[in-house]
């Protein structure tokens, strides 16, 4: 499997937009969600950021400026560009972020 969405924006093997995206309360990697909102925010499903980590206009990597702005011309579901849907009618619809170790940075002290 891939390491990194066919729609990530790096151009080495693993998606750095994945790596920073948090949940909306900032405390956790995004899809590892632990507050009040883990039933919604680790939910993967429906149109997705660039990196699939986070809803599409809810990105909160260093590219979220970009991302979270309505595409002017918008793929089937309206919530992306044409060129890079993100949502269940994309060619690799199957990848998800959580399933890729790659995607996670490992904070704790392990050696």
């Amino acid at each position: 499997m891939a390491s990194k969405a066919s729609t990530c924006c790096s151009t080495g093997n693993v998606c750095v937009c994945a790596q920073q995206a948090t949940c909306s309360c900032g405390k956790k990697s995004a899809l590892h969600c632990n507050c009040e909102k883990a039933s919604t925010e680790n939910a993967v499903e429906g149109p997705r950021c660039s990196c699939r980590a986070r809803p599409a206009g809810k990105c909160t990597c260093s590219r979220a400026s970009t991302e979270n702005k309505t595409p002017e011309s918008a793929c089937d579901c309206g919530s992306r560009p044409a060129n890079a849907c993100t949502c269940e009618k994309a060619v690799d619809a199957g990848f998800k972020p959580s399933r890729n170790e790659e995607n996670e940075i490992d904070f704790t002290t392990k050696h």
